[in-house]
């Protein structure tokens, strides 16, 4: 180790003992009565000592009045260096500042706020513009009516060639036919998701309703197979649909096919209320209905009767 670094460490004895200095200092710059008291010395150099107070200030727990003195080579007089208030160790931060686009979570836009996206976003690429010109294989190159070279052709197959509209200088050109065919199809935004959008917004439904969600983890079956399941259009249909359940908590949300709830369609079906059978008919044998009551039940007599002997009754 240095003889300068040794000197550096130790402080200064004319520094050190400058504490009235260094409180006159600091209450100057503060207000009397708000400087506390003396809590340590640091040296900063060779004859350069910096002393610290405590603060008494509302709001600024923890910080300290830091003054540095200093004196010259091989002089006396201590002279004020400069006084700052700074936090220390257990102080009361505010925190970290963070840049507003990186402040911003779903759901602080509010109505009328506008949130400006990057002329560089990687969700976004370019949309298709029409000043391109088609690859010769693609589908939008076939609506451009044929060149010569195609009607030369044809010509020389012996084969027809159906009459077509007259069509305006917009469309001989290919410009009108192409933007118009890029319209049907989506693609005549100035900017269109690109893959890293895709994979970034397919990552956050996942993560929201997903399979590794508590509830789908609970779920009889996955949304693969509910009835309520509305698939989306293009390629991200293969992995995502939109709940159209009003009783789960995911309705009118993006889930995942491998996500799942207690309201699935086909989870629990309610048997129907059972119904009484109708009444059967036998159309083909016959009842027995007697004359008079059985013998056997008490209210018929068991002597006979002469007026029914005499008229032929029995």
């Amino acid at each position: 180790m240095s003889a300068a670094t040794t000197r550096s460490r130790t402080p200064d004895r004319l520094c050190a003992e400058a504490v009235d200095l260094a409180r006159s200092a600091a209450e100057e710059a503060a207000a009397p009565g708000v400087v506390g008291e003396h809590v340590s010395l640091v040296a900063e150099g060779d004859r350069v000592v910096t002393h610290f107070f405590e603060a008494k200030e509302l709001g600024y727990r923890g910080w300290r009045w830091a003054v540095t003195v200093t004196r010259a080579s091989r002089a006396k007089i201590v002279t004020l260096d400069e006084t700052v208030l700074l936090p220390g160790p257990d102080s009361l931060l505010a925190p970290e500042w963070v840049p507003w686009s990186e402040r911003l979570r779903p759901g602080d836009l509010g109505p009328g706020d506008l949130l400006p996206t990057e002329a560089e976003d990687l969700r976004l690429e370019p949309g298709f513009t029409g000043e391109d010109v088609p690859p010769p294989n693609s589908v939008v190159a076939e609506t451009v009516p044929p060149s010569h070279d195609l009607v030369e052709r044809v010509e020389a197959e012996d084969a027809e060639l159906t009459e077509r509209r007259p069509i305006d200088e917009s469309v001989a050109n290919g410009r009108g036919a192409i933007a118009s065919v890029a319209e049907e199809l989506g693609m005549r935004r100035a900017r269109v998701l690109s893959r890293y959008g895709l994979h970034v917004a397919a990552d956050r439904w996942d993560e929201s309703f997903g399979a590794q969600t508590p509830m789908a983890q609970a779920a009889p079956a996955s949304c693969a197979s509910c009835g309520f399941l509305v698939p989306l259009a293009g390629s991200l249909r293969q992995a995502f649909g939109i709940c159209a359940n009003e009783f789960s908590p995911a309705d009118g949300r993006v889930v995942s096919l491998s996500y799942g709830c207690g309201a699935h369609s086909e989870a629990a079906v309610m048997p129907k209320p059972p119904q009484p059978a109708p009444h059967v008919f036998d159309s083909m044998g016959t009842d027995e209905f007697p004359l008079r009551p059985a013998r056997e039940g008490g209210s018929v007599s068991s002597e006979p009767d002469g007026e029914s002997e005499d008229l032929g009754h029995s």
